[in-house]
């Protein structure tokens, strides 16, 4: 086992007995060997894509199985073995079609594309380690890593029913660049800048796709109290699911709650109809365990940010799509594409109502259109000067105590400074009472992480807005949390547009060697958090 995809990365380096994320060695040797095959089946489909014979369910199966690897998703050994079965079948029907349409396919086929389902666990090119050079290391799971979260972006717009051809062809170009012993570093560098358009596009399907379906999100005060009825907590990020957890719940008597970055849920029109909708139980993802078991009632898991749970709550533990735990049951999707939650309604019945954690509300919903619906305001109060600064501080939360460095920053902003945000970064500070400049929140909560794309739209409305042609001339800072692979695709779509100055944090990447990070930092002028204050100097 060799792992050093998130932040938490065992001493700085790599992950080598079990994740601190509570991955074991044999899930982990599962997910490497998963990903090696999906680039043989990235091999076979980019032939297949020359002939017009590219095969949906194998485009399908390489991005939710990039995501199903993604920290904290799935931890089920069962699942993964099901899924590389299932993948050795996809990648053999892919061939014979080839076959059966005389497709020539070169000389030069990849091992990943014939390697066996017996011999793939002992294949030497199985694996981080495998890339000896750590330079081109670096640069392909970088690639790999912004992939990985850009699957995550793809799966939740697929779900919705969109999809883009041109993303699929990236991620078989990717996967296929990962192999490529050819390519020098500035190949890849390439390759990971082209990742980078290929997340802003995607992120762009996924606002089409979640503002299409329900609409666009509302400023709403979120309730953060309880009621007296027994719940259902829903945790992730997938909003079919939510959807369709809400309408079958309807009139049961349960109540429904959001956890971590299902907030944003509350802000959207079509979940507002809904009565028992209460609103958000807890904080973010790292804090589950003490929250769910509290709760007292059945939990969802509908994406990633599963922690190992207790077995206080293992039996009211679900888990849906790409996630899975051993132990806790699983909902399928059925062939018509809906699920069945009555197991979860009808256990919920059973339980207390959730233990009160705190009271009041929150903001949220200020995604683009609302941010851009009060534009002459912003651009008004920036010109007066009432507004000096935005700070984009997004990205992921984590459970190290050096994190409490961005609440901190929040609180020592100056008065004229206004915080955008997306992500469970927020959970850092979006409990401040930091006031409002003119009507407007000093928080504006764009959403998830799925919702990174609101801060690009805004910030080009405005250099729009001030005849500015470089977004780097506005009154923006950045300064990024990161823990997994959906931020490093974020991160690479703000650089592949031209975005510099960033500070990220808490740590910097473990795969990203120090002649890559030269790279960065010359092109882009990236640099690590430092200190509140030093850092407070440089950003304003």
């Amino acid at each position: 086992m060799f792992c050093f995809q998130c932040e938490e990365t065992a001493k700085g380096t790599g992950c080598t007995k079990v994740g601190v994320c509570g991955k074991q060695e044999d899930v982990a040797n599962l997910q490497d060997q998963l990903v090696y095959l999906l680039k043989g089946i990235a091999f076979y489909n980019s032939k297949a894509r020359e002939h017009d014979l590219n095969d949906r369910m194998a485009e399908r199966f390489i991005l939710d199985s990039l995501f199903a690897t993604l920290t904290n998703t799935n931890f089920s050994e069962g699942s993964f073995e099901k899924r590389i079965e299932e993948g050795f079948s996809i990648r053999e029907q892919i061939r014979q079609k080839l076959d059966e349409n005389n497709v020539d396919l070169g000389s030069d086929i990849p091992s990943a594309a014939t390697v066996k389902p017996d011999e793939i666990a002992n294949d030497e090119n199985v694996g981080v380690l495998a890339t000896e050079d750590e330079d081109i290391r670096s640069l392909r799971e970088l690639l790999t890593y912004g992939m990985k979260g850009m699957a995550a972006y793809a799966h939740h717009a697929a779900v919705l029913g969109y999809t883009d051809d041109e993303i699929f062809r990236f991620f078989e170009k990717g996967l296929l660049a990962t192999l490529d012993d050819s390519l020098t570093a500035e190949d890849l560098t390439a390759v990971v800048m082209e990742c980078g358009k290929a997340s802003v596009t995607t992120l762009a399907l996924l606002d089409s796709a979640n503002t299409g379906t329900y609409g666009h999100q509302e400023p709403t005060k979120i309730n953060i109290g309880t009621g007296k009825n027994p719940g259902i907590l829903i945790s992730g990020h997938d909003l079919k699911d939510m959807e369709q957890l809400l309408e079958q719940s309807k009139g049961s008597g349960v109540d429904i709650y959001t956890h971590g970055e299902m907030i944003p849920a509350n802000a959207y029109p079509s979940f507002k109809k809904y009565d028992h909708f209460v609103g958000n139980y807890g904080n973010s993802w790292w804090k589950q365990k003490e929250e769910f078991e509290k709760f007292n009632g059945p939990i969802l898991m509908t994406t990633n940010c599963i922690v190992p749970p207790k077995g206080s709550y293992l039996d009211r533990l679900y888990t849906t799509s790409i996630v899975g735990y051993d132990g806790a049951r699983h909902i399928d999707v059925k062939e018509d594409g809906t699920k069945d939650f009555s197991a979860l309604i009808e256990q919920a019945k059973e339980c207390q109502p959730p233990v009160e954690l705190e009271t009041g509300n929150i903001m949220g919903g200020f995604a683009h259109n609302a941010v851009l619906s009060v534009a002459d305001k912003v651009i008004d109060a920036v010109k007066s000067g009432k507004i000096s600064r935005f700070v984009v501080m997004a990205g992921c939360d984590g459970r190290h105590k050096e994190r409490e460095y961005y609440t901190e920053f929040a609180k020592q902003l100056p008065e004229s400074a206004v915080i955008l945000t997306a992500g469970c970064a927020k959970y850092r500070y979006n409990k401040l009472d930091l006031g409002e400049i003119d009507g407007i929140p000093r928080i504006l909560d764009a959403g998830q992480c799925n919702d990174s794309y609101s801060l690009v739209v805004i910030a080009q409305k405005l250099a729009e807005a001030f005849g500015m042609d470089d977004i780097n001339e506005l009154p923006i800072s950045y300064n990024i949390a990161w823990y997994e692979q959906k931020s490093v695709a974020v991160l690479l779509a703000l650089l592949s547009l031209g975005v510099k100055d960033m500070t990220i944090g808490p740590r910097l990447p473990a795969f990203v060697s120090p002649a890559v990070l030269d790279v960065l930092v010359d092109k882009f002028n990236i640099t690590k958090n430092t200190t509140v204050e030093e850092d407070m100097e440089r950003l304003l």
